[in-house]
């Protein structure tokens, strides 16, 4: 890091001010819908985790007991510990079932709330829909309640 973004940043850090360092993601849906996140400041060590993961693909389906959500239960592997983590969601938010503890039922599954929703266990939030987005992801979800499962690709958003 240069000089005088290493004082800028330690001057960001002292007047509390936080720059994140990763905007979000992208994921495109099948009909080439792009729809953006922007990771938590709560969640870094998921967020950058993730992020190590991107690009990739997986297919969605829609939830059957957790409310208004897709989800994968072949979400690529994450070694993380529970961080930001909880059963209660708002919509737009993506969580990822970490790892550890062992005990985690949605141990390496990923979901993305598009409505109302409760989880079946404590995973990280740790990114949420920008909020000019949530029509397409609601759309995404709809489709994919009707229709059944659609392949996503996620990749890094710039």
């Amino acid at each position: 890091m240069s000089g005088w973004l290493r004082g800028i940043s330690v001057f960001c850090y002292l007047s509390g001010i936080n720059i994140p360092t990763m905007p979000g993601f992208i994921l495109k849906t099948s009909d080439n819908k792009i729809i953006r996140f922007k990771y938590l400041d709560d969640a870094p060590v998921t967020a950058k985790a993730f992020a190590s993961l991107l690009p990739f693909t997986r297919t969605f389906m829609h939830a059957r007991v957790s409310g208004q959500e897709i989800w994968t239960d072949n979400a690529p592997s994450l070694n993380i510990i529970q961080e930001n983590a909880s059963v209660f969601t708002e919509p737009g938010e993506v969580v990822f079932g970490p790892s550890k503890p062992l005990r985690t039922k949605t141990s390496n599954c990923m979901g993305i709330y598009y409505g109302e929703g409760r989880g079946l266990d404590a995973c990280n939030i740790f990114a949420k829909v920008v909020d000019e987005d949530m029509s397409l992801l609601k759309a995404l979800g709809e489709a994919v309640g009707k229709r059944g499962e659609q392949e996503v690709v996620f990749s890094e958003w710039l």
